[in-house]
């Protein structure tokens, strides 16, 4: 890619120069030896860095670490704390894309809300002593 980008920049006549070294590149042989070189490099670092990102997390799976996020539902979430306008809503009649643009979030999170949350207040208020 390195490679593509200089060619790019060689053919149109614009000389690289980096800040840190003071590399001069143009249209000479020398100039893409060097960039060539420059690409080598770090394609072999980020090929290292991906070696060891695996390494370790395979040796994590070994010892028996569960790896990702952890499993279940957010306590918080954007709708926290909104509840009786979403239920003023909902007797509206409004659905859950226009709630979820109300509130900046997507309608799944707000399906998924109305079941957990606001259909415990529904039991709740039926039956007052659970």
């Amino acid at each position: 890619m390195i490679m593509s980008i200089l060619s790019g920049c060689m053919e149109r006549g614009v000389k690289v120069w980096t800040i840190k070294d003071n590399y001069r590149l143009g249209d000479d042989i020398q100039s893409k030896v060097l960039a060539f070189a420059f690409g080598l490099s770090a394609e072999i670092e980020r090929n290292l860095i991906s070696q060891r990102t695996r390494e370790a997390l395979a040796r994590r799976k070994a010892e028996g670490k569960v790896l990702g996020r952890q499993p279940g539902r957010a306590v918080n979430v954007k709708l926290t704390g909104h509840e009786r306008e979403i239920r003023k809503m909902i007797r509206e009649g409004r659905n859950n894309v226009e709630i979820g643009r109300q509130f900046g979030v997507h309608r799944q999170t707000v399906r998924i809300f109305r079941n957990e949350r606001l259909t415990k207040w529904k039991l709740k208020k039926l039956f007052p002593e659970v």
